[in-house]
């Protein structure tokens, strides 16, 4: 049997009286006054000695379950503060992994080595560490809840410590070459020309496939020679890009040049079919209308791979293609990862650090002393100049 009294959460102020007993837990708030919580656990605890104290199963149900708070929070806290693709993926992470465990139990008890547990049992199963870590956020979230309605005194999600393992595997890509990638834009441009231009812009921004479906004329500046992420297409719906930031992408003269040609030859089209003008979008069937990734996949990208006798690749490689042929130009990890709109360095560094060269030996060369006048420079003297030379006047011959 154990009553005891602590301050939830550290420095609030506010006194709970925790009581452990006979396997049954129980959390009571009492509130800011701690005389009055000590004097409670000590009648609570006199009452558990005399048996007048009773921990039951009616007052058990009595608490809502994690399920019941599970529902409030997918229902109200996620469509208000994520977008659809995040409420659906905490709704299936919720049905396949969380409820099954803790859906029907009381949240008051589940603690936090309950918690911890059920996390470092999914990342030993092999889970990816981004599911496991999906899987926590809907944990933090729904313990929130009950935390915010004095069920609990403190989240037992948070402040788990080390719980996720990285297993240390790279991301795993497979970007064309540059001649792969030339021999698939040249079979789309013999075999499906109206997909020419989509196809170039994803080799030649690195944008996500919904991205490039969702741009619209105005988001180009042919000027400028720059085009601007304003939103994406997820799921068959319009939200705003991955991280919830509009981004900048620069814009090849190819690339520029093709978009202009498939400008012009939209309004010729929208004359011809009576549009009446342009479609806002930039890349439309036959009828006008937005195209859909799942259509793209399946009857254009896989059937163009096939005809240019290339491996099956993802939409997705194409922006891997990009990033690796940028690397291979000589150009900083900092600008692939403002061009791909990764939230971090980090994201940049984890994916692509393996590709970029191991070092410019000219650049450091450059923070060399200056060679003496006409003496060559020996990789040597390159080494230590001021050692050389201290050894030339102290009479060695090298």
């Amino acid at each position: 049997m154990a009553v005891k009294v602590r301050e939830r959460p550290t420095g609030s102020g506010v006194w709970w009286v925790f009581i452990d007993h006979n396997g049954r837990r129980k959390a009571k708030k009492v509130g800011r006054d701690k005389k009055l919580a000590l004097d409670a656990a000590r009648k609570i605890a006199a009452k558990l000695t005399l048996g007048e104290f009773g921990l039951d199963r009616a007052e058990a149900k009595s608490v809502p379950t994690f399920g019941a708070y599970a529902e409030t929070w997918i229902k109200t806290t996620i469509p208000a503060t994520c977008k659809l693709s995040t409420l659906i993926d905490y709704r299936i992470i919720l049905r396949r992994h969380v409820l099954p465990v803790f859906g029907k139990k009381p949240v008051t008890e589940i603690n936090r080595l309950a918690v911890k547990k059920f996390l470092m049992d999914k990342s030993n199963s092999g889970f990816a560490p981004s599911t496991v870590t999906h899987m926590k956020n809907c944990l933090t979230g729904v313990f929130n809840l009950a935390v915010d309605d004095e069920t609990i005194p403190a989240n037992p999600a948070h402040k788990l410590g080390r719980v996720i393992r990285d297993k240390g595997l790279r991301l795993e890509i497979d970007p064309l070459n540059r001649e792969e990638l030339g021999l698939l834009l040249s079979t789309v441009q013999s075999h499906f020309p109206r997909y020419y231009p989509l196809f170039l812009t994803l080799a030649r921004t690195g944008m996500r496939v919904g991205e490039a479906l969702a741009l619209q004329w105005g988001d180009i500046d042919f000027h400028g020679r720059f085009i601007m992420i304003r939103r994406g297409f997820s799921r068959g719906k319009i939200e705003t890009p991955k991280n919830g930031k509009t981004r900048r992408v620069d814009m090849s003269r190819q690339l520029a040049q093709t978009l202009r040609e498939l400008k012009h030859n939209m309004k010729v089209e929208a004359v011809r079919n009576g549009w009446g003008q342009i479609p806002e979008w930039v890349f439309v069937t036959e009828a006008g209308r937005c195209l859909h990734d799942t259509h793209f996949r399946s009857k254009v990208f896989n059937r163009a791979l096939d005809k240019a006798g290339l491996r099956h690749i993802r939409i997705h490689d194409l922006r891997h293609s990009y990033a690796s042929q940028l690397i291979q130009a000589g150009e900083s990890l900092a600008y692939i990862r403002d061009q791909l709109g990764h939230h971090s360095i980090k994201v940049t560094v984890d994916i692509y650090g393996h590709l970029a060269p191991e070092g410019n030996k000219e650049a450091v060369d450059r923070l060399d002393d200056p060679a003496p006048a006409g003496k060559p420079v020996s990789d040597a003297t390159i080494r230590n100049l001021s050692a050389t030379g201290q050894k030339e006047r102290a009479g060695y011959a090298g």
